[in-house]
């Protein structure tokens, strides 16, 4: 049985918004000097969009949220091994906002910038090892 061709499109869809921030953040560390800031706002943003294209294939609804822990715990319902990877990315959520607006913390260092990306990675890869190849962009 083929799957739901607007199921796939909506998957792939999230996928695709996902693509620019792996490379921005990628990017963003090879600038001199690196955008710290930059970076971890896209570990984040890459890791929301991978989790929220697995639970739109799984046809789980959820709601505008940047919080990984409750999108994670979500995913981590439909499946279990995504736990371990997915509770050590619930700590980029505040790379969603904490050094967007001026009077915020300083830059994150660039190490702290290199382990979010990694992660980030991470969770990506899991979440893709888990869907379709039609999904993935």
């Amino acid at each position: 049985m083929q799957p739901d061709p607007v199921r796939v499109a909506d998957t792939r869809a999230w996928l695709v918004k996902a693509a620019p921030d792996l490379r921005a953040g990628d990017t963003s560390l090879k600038l001199e000097p690196p955008l710290t800031a930059d970076a971890v706002f896209h570990a984040q943003q890459l890791a929301e969009k991978s989790l929220k294209a697995f639970l739109t294939w799984h046809d789980q609804p959820f709601r505008k949220t940047h919080n990984l822990v409750e999108i994670g715990q979500a995913c981590v319902t439909i499946d279990a091994s995504l736990h371990s990877v997915l509770s050590r990315a619930g700590r980029l959520t505040e790379y969603a906002w904490k050094f967007r607006y001026p009077g915020d913390p300083d830059e994150p260092t660039l190490p702290e910038a290199e382990a979010a990306l990694v992660l980030a990675h991470e969770a990506y890869e899991e979440i893709l090892a888990r869907l379709p190849a039609e999904v993935r962009p």
